[in-house]
């Protein structure tokens, strides 16, 4: 039972977190009836009926069991049907009783995070809670199924008086799940995904995440217990929209057309993604002790974001597909070594046909999806 100081502490939080265990079985209910759920059950389970799905998912009480009995299963499916593989590291650096901060590169709005979950079930660790943008709860069912499976909101598209209130309130939100409700959290390492294949952090996130400091930097920063995680795609989750919305940018703002979140939510489902690599970072404890000396905070904020980074760009996957691209961007033969003929010319087929798909097969466009594939080589 939750202690009087937990449900207090929680009810704060209402707005933003995720359903408790007590919720979970309500919104389920909520979510089979929801008009889109045989279909999504016809596509990530074709070997099971809709009935003998909702059968299983009424039964479910916890959200860590939703986690196991069915988005487990589900990530699953969706890595055999659009991925030639998913391969993994660094999972001996967590350890059960510990909750962590994961900071993440971001490349899929859902895989990203839903990859880590899947991969630490399978670690028989726990799963954590997961950061998901307002502007994303675009309809019912997407407000359900993220309550469901541990996310909470960030909200998006506030004036500045209000951003800064729940930016704390945020950050008191994180603080709480870690260290009062002992689970992990997932949060990208930059606002939005990474379009052009720059994995960089932005120190405004952990500028949100210090709000909530009652100590000192570094016993702040240590108690959150921060995990670089870094996800490597051979080939880009919408990629071809990446570059399109780049490309727009070069001559105006670009401009979210309605439903394009969504979109982009089934797109990263359901495209080819050719190999999918994820490796867990080490803990960021005892490098903070660096910081101590520093007085000025915006060189503290510099340095975190510099040891956050060295770790993602380290433990970044290169596949030929990164190298392909620096060699033709560049109009050099650095990495011949590292693709073979029929590797790059697969590249190649797929770039020309992407591109033409968004009907922007042009110079402009074609150096921009190239850099989306070899910055990685240029950072890492």
């Amino acid at each position: 039972m939750l202690s009087k100081k937990y449900i207090k502490l929680d009810n704060k939080f209402d707005d933003l977190r995720p359903y408790n265990d007590n919720e979970v079985n309500n919104g389920l209910k909520k979510i089979v009836e929801n008009k889109y759920f045989p279909a999504i059950v016809k596509y990530l389970f074709p070997e099971r009926t809709v009935q003998e799905v909702i059968d299983e998912l009424l039964q479910v009480h916890s959200a860590f069991d939703f986690q196991k009995k069915f988005m487990h299963g589900a990530i699953r499916s969706i890595v055999k049907q659009t991925s030639d593989g998913l391969s993994f590291g660094g999972f001996e650096n967590l350890k059960l009783d510990e909750s962590y901060l994961f900071i993440a590169n971001h490349r899929d709005i859902l895989l990203d995070s839903a990859i880590m979950q899947v991969l630490l079930v399978e670690h028989g660790l726990e799963t954590s809670e997961i950061s998901f943008g307002s502007n994303l709860m675009m309809n019912p069912f997407v407000i359900e199924a993220g309550k469901v499976n541990r996310m909470f909101k960030v909200e998006r598209s506030i004036n500045s008086k209000e951003s800064l209130l729940m930016s704390k309130k945020l950050s008191e939100y994180i603080l709480h799940t870690i260290t009062e409700k002992h689970l992990s959290v997932w949060i990208a390492h930059r606002k939005g995904r990474a379009k052009n294949g720059f994995d960089k952090t932005d120190t405004v996130i952990l500028k949100m995440l210090e709000m909530a400091n009652n100590n000192d930097f570094t016993t702040h920063f240590k108690t959150l217990k921060l995990i670089p995680v870094t996800i490597s795609y051979e080939y880009e989750p919408c990629g071809k929209y990446k570059v399109n919305e780049l490309y727009q940018s070069l001559s105006s703002q670009y401009v979210k057309k309605p439903g394009e979140d969504l979109n982009s939510i089934l797109k990263g489902i359901t495209e080819y993604k050719g190999r999918i690599h994820l490796q867990m970072g080490t803990p960021i404890v005892q490098e903070l002790d660096i910081l101590e000396e520093i007085k000025n905070k915006n060189e503290k904020y510099k340095i975190l974001s510099e040891l956050v980074d060295t770790q993602i760009y380290q433990n970044y996957k290169l596949w030929p597909t990164n190298y392909i691209a620096y060699d033709l961007l560049t109009n050099e033969n650095k990495f011949p070594k590292n693709y073979t003929k029929s590797e790059k010319e697969k590249f190649i087929t797929i770039m020309n046909s992407e591109l033409d798909s968004i009907k922007i097969n042009n110079t402009d466009s074609v150096k921009i999806y190239l850099e989306m594939y070899a910055n990685p080589v240029k950072n890492c």
